[in-house]
């Protein structure tokens, strides 16, 4: 690509909207990394097994199944702004629910606040991907979801450093009760609110009408028009990519702690200080792949990405000690660019099919209900063994990225 010719990155008209959408990428990325350290906490104290624990995933991410066809109807109808503080509103109620379900000690309680509080995050993640691709110019959706996205994994450094400093540190008393839970999440609650006010105040600029577009390398226009959703085979294949890529975050993530603690000897409290540096991984990568993106395809650099995540795998599951951890750092990192990425290519070209699109790769989040559950049943056994399974899920991004991305 030439560089002189490059469009621009967003419009200055767009520059307020574009800092509060990517916002939103941070704090989810906050929720779902601080689900992980809870996974461990919830081992401790109310006794579950590592496949047990690992129904909190499924909990968040059967949400993202549930909702994500619901908010993209709502986003149709009442367009990105409603959606937006639609999502903060449920996922500010998910984290209040924590207290009722802390009082109780009840690890179903739990559940039922995690599915509300994944809602409200499914919800924003519909909304929040078209949202990005239409401000601005469609030829660089693919950077400014990625660096929008380079935000969300800042949020998944701060996410396992608050759960890290609020519930694996405890000692005494403190360690086997959930009163940590609760000030944690109900913090983050607070904190929710205060965005939604912001959020509902800000102006939200007229956006380009695609049909009203004549280049369509430059805008999301639909260059089938007389193709059903489901007849444009680059959207099918992304949600299906995106189904596989988010089972192997999912699993990678759950079970990150109980890699650290049990296969290099670390306390609790240490492999969670790890996890900060495991999702800063992400962050280095998503910042990386945002720059190469000017000089290399976004597919190439996902098949890229996806084989150095085969590899790492592999690495990890033999119990190399230093070199295994380092390579299960590297998982991280090589996977920084695969949810946006897989996003971006799947909604080119859609035209008014975009919103719904959208719907149905969030659906697509449903991967991590699951996986985190049979990588949990091996984990039991040997935690190092359970990171064989994502090899498969990252060998269908490889294809996607390599052919399967083409729109037709």
């Amino acid at each position: 690509m030439n560089q002189h010719n490059q469009p621009a990155f967003t419009e200055k008209r767009f520059i307020i909207i574009f800092i509060f959408v990517t916002s939103l990428f941070l704090l989810w990325g906050v929720a779902h990394s601080m689900s992980d350290v809870l996974n461990k906490h919830f081992q401790n104290v109310l006794k579950l097994s590592k496949s047990q624990s690992g129904l909190i995933q499924f909990s968040v991410f059967g949400a993202y199944f549930i909702m994500s066809i619901p908010a993209g109807l709502f986003m149709k109808r009442f367009g990105y702004k409603m959606g937006v503080l639609l999502g903060l509103s449920l996922f500010a109620l998910g984290t209040f629910l924590f207290v009722p379900a802390a009082n109780a000690f009840s690890f179903t309680f739990f559940r039922v606040a995690l599915f509300i509080l994944g809602c409200g995050m499914a919800t924003l993640e519909t909304v929040a991907h078209p949202f990005v691709v239409s401000l601005g110019d469609q030829r660089t959706s693919d950077r400014r979801i990625n660096f929008s996205q380079s935000f969300n994994a800042v949020g998944t450094m701060i996410g396992p450093w608050l759960g890290t400093f609020f519930l694996l540190r405890s000692t005494g008393e403190s360690a086997g009760d959930l009163e940590s839970v609760k000030s944690l999440y109900v913090g983050l609650g607070i904190f929710l609110l205060l965005v939604a006010v912001s959020f509902a105040l800000v102006k939200v600029p007229a956006l380009k009408d695609p049909h009203a577009a004549t280049n369509a390398d430059a805008a999301n226009v639909d260059t089938a028009p007389g193709k059903k959703l489901f007849q444009h085979p680059h959207f099918v294949w992304a949600a299906i990519a995106q189904f596989f890529n988010v089972a192997a975050q999912a699993g990678t993530w759950s079970y990150f702690i109980n890699y650290g603690n049990e296969v290099m000897g670390f306390s609790e409290e240490k492999a969670g200080n790890y996890m900060v540096l495991f999702m800063g991984m992400m962050a280095a990568g998503r910042f990386v792949g945002t720059y190469l993106m000017k000089f290399i395809a976004p597919n190439k650099l996902l098949a890229a990405f996806a084989m150095g995540s085969v590899v790492a795998c592999v690495v990890v599951a033999q119990r190399w000690g230093w070199t295994s951890f380092v390579a299960l750092l590297m998982i991280n990192f090589f996977f920084s660019i695969m949810f946006p990425t897989i996003f971006s290519l799947g909604l080119k070209n859609l035209g008014k099919h975009t919103q719904p699109a959208s719907s149905f790769i969030s659906m697509g989040v449903v991967g991590g209900a699951f996986f985190p559950y049979i990588m949990g049943l091996i984990a039991n056994h040997d935690v190092a063994s359970a990171y064989y399974l994502p090899i498969v899920c990252y060998a269908v991004i490889f294809l996607f990225g390599a052919r399967l991305y083409r729109v037709k």
